[in-house]
């Protein structure tokens, strides 16, 4: 397994500093510039408008639930597949129709690399990054989401993963330890959160309605009545409120 950053060693000792951070310069790659440019010539033609386009962005940020709900909730149901799961999560994957090998519509050959699936418990939370671009289990939760992929969230959840986090919503207890996992070309993650209080009974598929693409990255908690990723412009606006307190 590769080394992860916690929150003990982020901050480097156990008393987090809640201050105000400087507004961070957000590069912008030669892709994005063309994405821009692409975008801005669509509305001017007509093709489609602001409004489209902003509820498209949106739309994409809420699809689910992705073929790892289903092994989330798998691993929720049964500890035999769980340890399973825990210890070759390559296979376990073969069980919801995703062969990490092979292409699944999802990724590209780059992704076909080891992965790792992280336990979290009521005193471990994990969380997933890139800080050098912008790794990410493809083929188990599709594309990665617009704020995964800027540098704001890449440099700042190492330095401050619980300011982070809160700023997505996730409030964790002073006495729960952060593992912050930094994605690389050969290794993968995807958080296993905790199963929630309030779905005892439920089967399979009730449960992976609940596991969204936000717990697999570990920004989020799942919830009981809560099938819905967050999307961009919360993230951005949650970024703008930070910077100004």
């Amino acid at each position: 397994m590769t080394d992860h950053q916690t929150d003990k060693q982020t901050c480097g000792t156990n008393v987090h500093e809640h201050r105000p951070h400087a507004p961070m310069v957000e590069e912008v790659s030669d892709f994005e510039a063309l994405e821009v440019a692409v975008r801005e010539l669509c509305l001017e033609k007509g093709i489609f408008t602001a409004e489209d386009f902003r509820a498209f962005a949106e739309f994409a940020e809420k699809i689910g639930p992705t073929p790892a709900s289903h092994l989330v909730a798998k691993c929720w149901l049964d500890d035999d597949f769980k340890a399973f799961a825990l210890e070759s999560p390559m296979e376990a994957c073969k069980t919801v129709g995703v062969d990490w090998m092979q292409p699944t519509g999802f990724g590209t050959p780059s992704d076909f690399t080891a992965l790792h699936i992280l336990e979290n418990t009521p005193k471990i939370h994990h969380v997933i990054v890139c800080t050098l671009c912008s790794c990410y289990p493809r083929p188990l939760l599709g594309n990665s989401p617009e704020w995964y992929r800027t540098p704001n969230y890449r440099r700042r959840l190492v330095r401050y993963p619980r300011d982070v986090l809160a700023e997505f919503g996730t409030h964790l207890g002073a006495d729960v330890e952060i593992r912050v996992e930094d994605s690389n070309q050969k290794h993968r993650f995807m958080v296993l959160p905790v199963r929630p209080e309030g779905t005892e009974g439920w089967n399979e598929d009730q449960l992976a309605e609940i596991v969204t693409r936000d717990c697999m990255i570990g920004v989020a908690l799942p919830k009981p009545g809560v099938n819905e990723n967050i999307t961009a412009s919360r993230v951005l606006k949650a970024r703008r409120g930070a910077r100004h307190e």
